[in-house]
């Protein structure tokens, strides 16, 4: 069985903010978390990536752009060519383009978004700030290239063992807990109640009570330890790692495509089990 990764990303990791990754396997519908690792740099990320051990892993960040956007910008059309585009961009450049894109267009519509945004429930590609997944797509990206990893249905790298799919945590977590919010990066927002829906997160989770007909495993102390982030960080990394295994129990079903829609727009990419 290949080693399961859910990684929550930041495209400005520090010490207090960290990329963290959840890594398990999958067993007979179970999912075990066998340990979380952080990185407080893009560096370190990147030099963990490019280790030789394979993986199939969910990734909360774009893996592409809305196919709108990109036309109407005069960008390339090709996933590859626009990647390449992009991120030899500033991120200065990128807020502006985006902006004009924005300013042009009327209140309501201001953003463009992709085919699987809306099935999702996910922030456009396109946002700069709250969050800033544009930038995360301009730091992320990239460093999976590096990494040789296979992107299925948008790239195919020289290491076909890393298979990187586009995850998000957002989706499964309103699945269980609807609009209660179960996390917060600032303390005084760090209440009584969204430590409960952690907990009721996790419950639901280890129940296998989702669209994904999953069983998370833990130890009584990674529940803990997952309670106990209030930034609610390695829980969503662990939330990805979930999308990762379903992603998993497709391909062994015979799908190359490890679960998304055949449909799929080859520039836009899709969110897994969306």
């Amino acid at each position: 069985m290949p080693v399961l990764l859910g990684c929550d990303f930041s495209s400005a990791p520090t010490q207090k903010k960290t990329i963290v990754l959840a890594i398990g396997e999958l067993r007979q519908g179970r999912v075990q978390l066998a340990r979380l690792e952080r990185f407080a740099s893009l560096r370190a990320f990147s030099d963990w990536l490019q280790q030789a051990q394979g993986w199939v892993g969910a990734f909360d960040l774009p893996f592409g752009l809305p196919r709108e956007l990109v036309q109407t910008l005069g960008w390339p059309t090709n996933w590859a060519e626009c990647m390449a585009h992009y991120t030899a961009l500033s991120r200065d450049q990128i807020r502006q383009a985006f902006a004009d894109f924005c300013n042009a267009r009327p209140v309501g519509r201001k953003f463009a978004h992709r085919a699987t945004d809306l099935p999702a429930g996910s922030s456009p590609s396109m946002k700069w700030v709250n969050p800033p997944v544009a930038f995360m797509l301009h730091a992320g990206v990239p460093l999976l290239l590096q990494a040789g990893v296979t992107l299925p249905g948008l790239h195919t790298g020289d290491q076909p063992v890393k298979i990187a799919l586009e995850g998000y945590p957002g989706m499964l977590a309103r699945e269980v807990l609807g609009q209660r919010s179960y996390k917060a990066d600032d303390k005084a927002r760090q209440t009584p109640e969204r430590l409960i829906a952690r907990k009721d997160l996790m419950t639901a989770l280890e129940h296998g009570n989702t669209r994904l007909a999953l069983r998370l495993k833990l130890t009584h102390a990674q529940r803990d330890a997952l309670a106990d982030d209030a930034r609610g960080d390695a829980l969503d990394a662990v939330l990805c790692l979930m999308q990762a295994a379903w992603a998993q129990t497709r391909h062994e079903a015979g799908d190359a495509l490890y679960g998304l829609p055949p449909h799929m727009h080859p520039l836009e990419g899709w969110i897994v089990s969306a």
